[in-house]
């Protein structure tokens, strides 16, 4: 994405094309949607229909790192007795 358009700003994008390397995926074409002012990243990028991502035009290279196991496990810290 070119930063000329979007420079040093969140931009939530639509991806197009991609290909993976090991546990990276390697976003080559996206469709911009809008801007996401920076208070509201953290926000949208939870929020985020599949298929898209918040990302920072800052970033020189757009890529994913992959997670192969879904399933992530939280150890909780309970003070109730």
């Amino acid at each position: 994405m070119s930063e000329i358009l979007f420079p040093d700003q969140f931009v939530l994008v639509s991806i197009l094309n991609y290909h993976e390397e090991g546990n990276i995926k390697v976003v080559d074409e996206v469709a911009p949607i809008r801007t996401v002012p920076d208070e509201d990243a953290n926000k949208e990028f939870f929020q985020v229909k599949p298929g898209n991502v918040v990302y920072r035009t800052s970033n020189q290279d757009f890529v994913i790192h992959l997670r192969r196991d879904p399933l992530i496990r939280v150890r909780r810290n309970s003070n109730e007795n």
